[in-house]
């Protein structure tokens, strides 16, 4: 039925949010910022809610990548009273450079690509920055399974505007019945699915209430149990 897998990829099969703990436990010991919050916990807590909205903020157009990049780290200085944008403008571009250094991958993601790579044309669809994607891709080992990368910042749309999708289809040269989407965010990526007319499978480690909806194609919680819908 499918001729084509679009795969999101942050935290659908490279493991952002290990990743980027990782990443910004390192800036909290470098940088000494235990002198101004209670623990790396409370630090990385209040980081996480703010950048969270910010990246649906962005999604939706309302911010900048400029404004998201700057934001998410003067946001939690700035519960502590320090209002300091060249620290937090030095903290983004750090965090961003040592977040591509690691590569930790969901589980299963290797085992589900290489049961999919000789069954259908597999693309990378993703709202992250372009600076750091490919690199991600490429440290971590996925580029080679794909045959298409395509990022918000090149299509100039970001999901889950339809003209992403549009765009997408138009580059592979496909309707939108001949491709199935799996990814992890259901304002992004099912939204931007069903927006397009797309089946879409949602990736979920914890069943969440949020997920039982007939506009999705399917629900997991496991992208090994992806092999049993393929």
């Amino acid at each position: 039925m499918y001729k084509h897998i679009l795969f999101d990829l942050d935290d659908t099969l490279w493991d952002f949010k290990a990743n980027s703990r990782i990443a910004m436990c390192e800036i909290f010991n470098d940088y000494k910022l235990i002198n101004f919050f209670d623990s790396f916990e409370s630090f990385y807590d209040i980081y996480m809610v703010k950048n969270h909205q910010l990246w649906e903020q962005y999604a939706k157009g309302e911010v900048t990548k400029e404004y998201l990049s700057l934001e998410r780290f003067l946001y939690p200085l700035r519960t502590v009273g320090i209002e300091n944008k060249t620290l937090a403008k030095q903290l983004g571009e750090d965090f961003l450079q040592r977040t591509t250094l690691q590569t930790q991958l969901v589980d299963g993601a290797l085992d589900l690509l290489n049961y999919l790579k000789d069954k259908y044309t597999l693309s990378i669809v993703s709202n992250g920055f372009v600076e750091v994607q490919y690199i991600k891709l490429r440290r971590s080992g996925l580029l080679p399974y794909f045959n298409h990368i395509f990022l918000s910042e090149e299509i100039g749309y970001q999901k889950p505007d339809i003209r992403f999708f549009q765009a997408v289809l138009a580059k592979i040269d496909a309707k939108n019945t001949e491709c199935l989407l799996i990814g992890d965010n259901l304002q992004t990526d099912i939204q931007g699915a069903k927006n397009a007319n797309i089946d879409a499978i949602l990736y979920q480690k914890k069943d969440s209430s949020d997920a039982n909806s007939s506009d999705i194609y399917h629900v997991v919680n496991s992208l090994l149990a992806i092999k049993n819908i393929l």
